[in-house]
């Protein structure tokens, strides 16, 4: 498991919450994955205990660990529904920073959505066959 903290971002357990979330979501930690325990993973980021507790518990709240007493965290088995509805969340924000970037260079709304189609045909290996 890998995470980069950088100073002046959002506040660390946040940071080390997305980035394993990021890490569930991509597949790069599978369902039952035993993650490092609080204090491991608190002094190889070189934060506090209290810091990590923070992040492994909003991850829990979201329904992507599951603690067992005793044994660890776990990567738990995420339902289709709330990997469904992340995926939307993350898409939502990448679509809302193309339109405020399309805004700031005069694109408009017809030109974005012909710039999407575009590139989902070149991803699919689909010809452009307006031209």
């Amino acid at each position: 498991m890998n995470i980069i903290l950088r100073n002046g971002g959002p506040p660390i357990y946040e940071q080390i919450a997305a980035q394993i979330k990021g890490q569930i979501l991509s597949g790069a930690l599978a369902p039952g994955t035993l993650l490092p325990s609080i204090r491991a993973l608190a002094k190889d980021l070189k934060i506090s205990v209290i810091t990590t507790k923070r992040a492994y518990e909003e991850l829990e709240r979201q329904g992507f660990l599951t603690t067992l007493p005793g044994k660890g965290c776990f990567v738990a088995e995420i339902e289709g529904d709330i990997l469904r509805e992340e995926h939307l969340r993350r898409i939502e924000g990448h679509l809302l920073e193309a339109l405020r970037l399309a805004d700031g260079c005069g694109l408009s709304l017809l030109e974005l959505v012909d710039l999407l189609r575009l590139l989902a045909g070149e991803e699919r290996g689909e010809k452009d066959e307006r031209h």
